[in-house]
């Protein structure tokens, strides 16, 4: 056996039929919650000798049996059911052997879709869906409806659940789809698709497909109609569509009246797209997005056009944090692969002569950055690297732009400083997950803001 804690029960004791929660972060324990005053054996699990939410289980539920250290195959073997948290691969070698089995797999998002009698509203898509989720969620706010919005996005979708709620909006990641079997969506929407992940998908297909459960069986599908790729998986859906063009008179896009770019649907002017604080032409999609969504369920238009008014974006997406000596600095920390770093790149005008400085690099998960390397030189002055797979994404680049590399965010935010010319911008993008370096991509943004701090 290995070093795992077994407490209150012996693997004699479980052969009662209980269900098994694997990986206690936030999920898993929001799960046992749940679980927990409803007469059902659980057992945890978590390969981590320290999982996240550990004091907090052994606090809360002192009888629950936690095994840690490694996933031991005796203690899946006495799972009638496996409810397994997004982080956790349903590659792992116990889990497909509880699969061959026909034990039952599925994860907390159906859990939830279980209890809920109301619509629920699915966003996915490589980037742009906890913005999306959160401006749809004070779309909702502003016309008087009770939501309860999260999931991959902060809370968990299980202490979501309020018999007062109206709707639900919730971000889903493609790790939880993967486990949901019971989602018909009110509406749904892949924003758009980029290799991602690829260090646990075999292919981009496979990823894809992860992707795709959320239009199955929705009852109105949101389709980008400038991502090939989304739109295919929402071929047969019936839809509601967006693009960044003049649209079609059933379509929301970008119409262009005397010289001035509006959000519209069809010929009908909504919104100077000046009037949007978000800045960048991604956020611009995102609220196209989130307006077809809203048309979906029923969101009166004027509360819609007043919550996009007032929505500020994200913290750690684009976020804008200074200006110091006629350069702007951006923090873009929740840009985890390199789809999400080209927006941010993209998203925002600058003067003939100006550039960005940009600040990536951790750990890669696998992904392909020639799209990334090819939009280099249109945008980038120089790029400033941190992190685990700086080396290859060095070697990715193949020389597009001047490469400096940085001990540390500190180190990176100093060489940045060096490196930019009045009129530029510093754009910390990482195109990478956190965890070499970090807790998660909020703490790294907050190091590049202190560091910036420092600077000023």
């Amino acid at each position: 056996m290995s070093t795992a804690i077994k407490r209150n029960e012996t693997m004699e004791q479980m052969a009662a039929p209980m269900t098994l929660i694997v990986g206690l972060g936030s999920t898993g324990l929001s799960c046992v919650r749940f679980l927990a005053g409803r007469d059902i054996r659980l057992a945890v699990i978590d390969s981590r000798d320290h999982p996240p939410c550990l004091q907090q289980l052994r606090d809360e539920f002192p009888d629950v049996a936690l095994f840690t250290g490694a996933f031991e195959a005796d203690v899946f073997e006495a799972a009638e059911r496996l409810i397994v948290s997004p982080g956790v691969s349903l590659k792992e070698p116990q889990i497909q052997q509880a699969i061959s089995r026909g034990i039952e797999v599925i994860g907390d998002v159906e859990l939830f879709l279980r209890q809920v009698n109301v619509p629920v509203v699915a966003i996915t898509g490589s980037n742009g869906k906890s913005t999306v989720t959160t401006l749809l969620g004070e779309m909702a706010k502003i016309a008087g409806l009770r939501a309860g919005v999260g999931g991959n996005l902060g809370t968990p979708v299980l202490e979501l659940l309020d018999e007062a709620n109206e709707l639900y909006i919730l971000e889903l990641s493609s790790f939880q789809l993967e486990t949901i079997r019971s989602l018909r969506a009110k509406a749904a929407v892949i924003l758009n698709l980029s290799a991602d992940h690829m260090d646990r998908y075999d292919s981009y297909e496979e990823y894809m497909q992860a992707k795709a459960v959320i239009y199955r069986n929705a009852e109105t599908a949101v389709v980008n109609l400038d991502d090939s790729a989304a739109m295919q998986l929402a071929e047969n859906a019936h839809s509601i569509s967006f693009c960044m063009q003049a649209p079609r008179q059933d379509q929301y896009g970008i119409c262009d009246a005397d010289g001035v770019q509006w959000l519209c649907r069809g010929e009908q002017l909504l919104l100077e797209t000046s009037a949007i604080p978000a800045s960048g032409k991604h956020n611009q999609a995102n609220a196209l997005a989130a307006l077809a969504l809203g048309e979906a369920v029923g969101l009166p238009m004027d509360a819609m056009l007043l919550a996009i008014r007032s929505f500020r974006g994200l913290a750690h997406r684009t976020w804008f944090v200074a200006e110091i000596d006629h350069v702007r600095w951006y923090n873009d920390s929740k840009g985890t692969n390199p789809g999400a770093t080209i927006a941010a790149l993209e998203g925002v005008d600058l003067a003939d002569e100006s550039r960005s400085i940009l600040i990536a690099g951790g750990d890669c998960k696998g992904a392909d950055f020639s799209r990334l390397a090819a939009l280099l030189p249109a945008y980038v002055r120089a790029l400033v690297l941190i992190g685990r797979d700086a080396p290859h994404i060095d070697k990715a680049v193949g020389g597009a732009v001047p490469v400096v590399n940085a001990v540390d965010m500190n180190d990176a935010v100093r060489l940045a400083a060096g490196l930019a010319r009045p009129g530029d911008r510093v754009l910390l993008s990482p195109a990478c997950a956190s965890f070499d370096m970090y807790e998660n991509y909020m703490q790294r943004g907050e190091a590049f803001m202190q560091a910036v701090g420092r600077l000023g």
